[in-house]
């Protein structure tokens, strides 16, 4: 479903297409001075923002589809991760090593080192001069996650001692794995810049300042409303024709 906004662009280009069908049917007597007020440069303007709303609409299912993909692959990560530190504390190493591996697994599970403070906690300690200053993002970001498994998957490589039989959690495995949620990643970071640029676009072409859709549209009203008078029919016709600035 589209959203309110990407439903909005395409509103504004379609009370375009209206705007230029009465004033065509104004005949010679609609002759603006301006030439991008002229029929034909409003019926342009209009083709050209529906091409650029076009390239946002093409440009949006390749990056959904890639954070979709992303999610799916990362999703079963923070099990896993708990698993090979199962299978750490199962094996004959020191606690050092065991502490080392948990905190790059509460990284790759975004879990705190210590539970985030409550409002009522920070006011009683504030009370008493403490001030609590606390980081936020535990690293949930998808490039903190991978760096950590990577951190942890070399982590392991100098463990001798860890020799799972479960065929996921052996290195080579988590090597394999460790690619290919590198690449679900990549692939989300190469759809971004053609979204964004599609977006940049089709906002310069609809709001940019005095030559954007709308300025124009509401140019072309108000010379219609200097042409034929505020209680006209003819500016009853376009008085309705709403042009909102949607930039997202």
């Amino acid at each position: 479903m589209a959203s309110t906004s990407e439903t909005g662009h395409s509103k504004n280009v379609a009370n375009m297409d209206q705007l230029a069908s009465f004033t065509l049917g104004y005949g010679p007597a609609y002759n603006p001075s301006k030439s991008s007020l002229k029929t034909e440069s409003l019926v342009d303007l209009s083709k050209i923002a529906k091409n650029a709303i076009n390239n946002v609409a093409l440009a949006f299912p390749i990056y959904g589809n890639a954070i979709a993909d992303r999610e799916r692959s990362f999703k079963p990560l923070g099990i896993l991760a708990t698993r090979i530190l199962n299978a750490i504390k199962a094996s004959d190493t020191s606690s050092q090593v065991v502490e080392n591996a948990k905190t790059l697994v509460r990284k790759i599970q975004g879990r705190r080192a210590t539970p985030k403070k409550t409002p009522d906690e920070k006011k009683t300690l504030e009370a008493k001069g403490i001030q609590t200053v606390e980081i936020s993002a535990s690293q949930m970001s998808f490039n903190g996650r991978l760096e950590s498994l990577d951190k942890l998957i070399k982590l392991l490589a100098t463990l001798p001692m860890y020799t799972p039989n479960e065929s996921e959690l052996k290195i080579d495995a988590l090597i394999a794995l460790y690619t290919n949620l590198q690449r679900k990643n990549e692939a989300v970071v190469s759809a971004i810049p053609p979204l964004s640029n599609a977006r940049l676009i089709r906002n310069n072409i609809l709001y940019m300042e005095k030559t954007g859709l709308v300025d124009t549209a509401m140019d072309a009203k108000a010379y219609i409303k200097s042409l034929y008078g505020a209680t006209s029919p003819e500016y009853r016709q376009v008085s309705g024709l709403a042009f909102k600035s949607l930039i997202n």
